[in-house]
């Protein structure tokens, strides 16, 4: 633990900015699923504080994501069915809530089974291309989303990062909106904190010892309260929907009536059950990619153990959902915000969690000071930067079969969502491996010169199905009386049913007077060289 605190004054500052920004999207997410405003402020609390002290990812944060508040606000309806509903509004929902709240916690123990099974492995199979325009395709949604708040256009939902909105609107009409209705107020600090950042990451302040303490994210916030407290009283004065909107609890008593508990006699609704695998399969595969995704980010390039990080997300979900509180996953903009404020290790993770609970339980009033401008001004920075011109070109330069996943992952998650531009661009970049494999499955070595006539056939690592047509094609194409040589030594594996397709070959090259040479195709396993690896170094 002495080393996480050896950080602890880059982590300190990362963490409360971290904090300030996930207030609001903990906020926006619960309206946008449907529940209460506590309840996102507690999932915030719990992967702050239980995940990041759990979890191996140094610079990942966790929290409720807005990839989940679609299956929520869908399950709370299916829920609300099955309950009476001769019962007040008010009991209908709590009932169904109740409910949900199992369904959070057994997709915790779900996440926690996945990562003693290894599970994890998953997110190592999404090609480099496709979490690279992940990360672009997310910043240049967040980009989008905030220019609306940054205006003081605050009718959209914070953490709605759907191209579509709920109140009929789009990403790009609600920016047109943002423009024709502008907050003066709100604007001139949104401006004041972009200037004050993009002042902060110039060279000339770098150079300056006191400015490498003090974060420029941190200043924006406060440049922004102190114009909150100017504009009062005055025609600029903020407006509630323009600043952050945290409950505030009267007593104890009422503070400890937020939270709420599942129903465990639910326990065999095979809809619970349902709900259950859903979030979990979705809120581990956003986790795996948004952990990858982080990793690439981190200055060090420290690697997530992946089962670790399922195992640390399921035991979130259990104690969110027995709090009351919405579905855990590890989020790039919270992680992203993390790395850009300096943050060093988990640690920052785990204080941003305890700043959400010290402040909702004893400061929420300070908390809603805090102009949603200046917030919006600290996400257009990291968008920008997630979305760096500087990464197109470097995947355009790549080649296109780089390019072409990157590019089409962008384009789903900025008008889809995040799940589509992942699964369209993974899909897309299987296609172009399957395409590149089918075109070279082996190399054909002709020697024309000779009286012999030698068609030398020297096989891929990996032979699969696949491959099957274009070889079947190329070996009905030698000429009676061929010298053939089917070079398998430097395969992998060759799949049985290439195998049968040069067994058929072999019969009837007796037939027409070819000469068939076969090398390095024993029938059998081929051995695993990272098998062989691991036994050599005793592993």
């Amino acid at each position: 633990m002495k080393k996480y605190f050896s950080q602890f004054n880059a982590d300190l500052p990362a963490g409360l900015i971290v904090f300030l920004v996930a207030v609001p999207l903990c906020l926006g997410i619960a309206a946008v699923s449907g529940v209460s405003a506590f309840s996102g402020l507690i999932a915030g609390i719990v992967g702050g504080i239980v995940v990041g002290s759990l979890s191996g990812s140094q610079l990942g944060v966790s929290g409720p994501a807005a990839g989940l508040a679609v299956i929520i606000a869908t399950a709370l309806q299916e829920f609300k069915a099955q309950v009476d509903q001769s019962l007040a509004p008010d009991a209908l929902f709590a009932e169904a809530f109740q409910t949900f709240l199992l369904a959070v916690v057994l997709a915790g123990g779900i996440q926690i089974l996945l990562g003693f099974l290894n599970g994890g492995i998953i997110g190592y199979y999404f090609p480099s291309s496709v979490i690279k325009g992940m990360l672009a395709g997310i910043g240049i949604t967040i980009f989008l989303k905030e220019i609306p708040h940054v205006l003081g256009y605050d009718k959209d939902l914070e953490g709605d990062m759907d191209f579509w909105q709920v109140d009929g609107e789009n990403t790009l009409t609600e920016i047109i909106n943002a423009f024709g209705n502008p907050d003066f107020g709100a604007a001139s600090i949104g401006a004041l904190g972009l200037l004050i950042l993009i002042l902060w990451q110039q060279g000339f302040m770098q150079r300056i010892k006191l400015f490498t303490y003090i974060q420029g994210p941190l200043v924006a916030i406060l440049s922004g309260i102190g114009l909150v407290y100017l504009y009062r009283g005055g025609s600029h004065e903020m407006l509630t929907e323009h600043l952050v909107n945290v409950p505030v609890a009267t007593s104890a008593n009422d503070f400890f009536g937020f939270f709420t508990f599942p129903r465990f006699s639910a326990i065999s609704n095979p809809l619970v059950w349902k709900t259950a695998l859903v979030i979990a399969l979705v809120a581990s595969i956003e986790t795996l990619l948004s952990a990858e995704a982080t990793d690439k980010m981190d200055p060090q390039k420290r690697v997530t153990p992946a089962n670790r990080e399922l195992k640390a997300q399921g035991i979130g979900n259990m104690v969110s959902g027995l709090l009351g509180g919405l579905p855990i996953t590890q989020v790039i903009v919270r992680s992203s915000t993390n790395i850009q404020s300096g943050g060093k290790t988990k640690m920052s993770a785990i204080v941003h969690g305890f700043f959400i609970l010290g402040f909702v339980a004893f400061l929420p009033q300070l908390l809603n000071l805090v102009p949603r401008a200046s917030l919006a001004a600290i996400l257009l920075i990291v968008g920008f930067k997630l979305a760096n011109p500087s990464t197109f070109k470097a995947m355009w330069s790549a080649g296109l079969n780089q390019f072409t996943p990157f590019l089409v992952t962008i384009l789903f998650i900025v008008f889809k969502d995040l799940l589509w531009g992942v699964s369209i661009g993974l899909t897309v970049a299987i296609l172009e491996i399957l395409y590149l494999n089918y075109r070279k499955p082996y190399l054909v070595n002709i020697d024309q010169n000779t009286a012999d006539n030698i068609f030398h056939f020297q096989l891929a690592e990996d032979v699969t199905f696949l491959h099957k047509a274009s070889i079947l094609d190329t070996l009905n194409k030698v000429p009676p009386g061929s010298n053939v040589i089917i070079d398998g030594s430097k395969s992998i594996s060759i799949h049985p049913d290439v195998r049968e397709i040069i067994s058929d070959f072999e019969t009837h090259a007796q037939f027409i007077n070819v000469t068939l040479t076969l090398v390095g195709m024993k029938e059998g396993v081929q051995p695993d060289p990272l098998a062989e690896f691991d036994k050599a170094v005793g592993n």
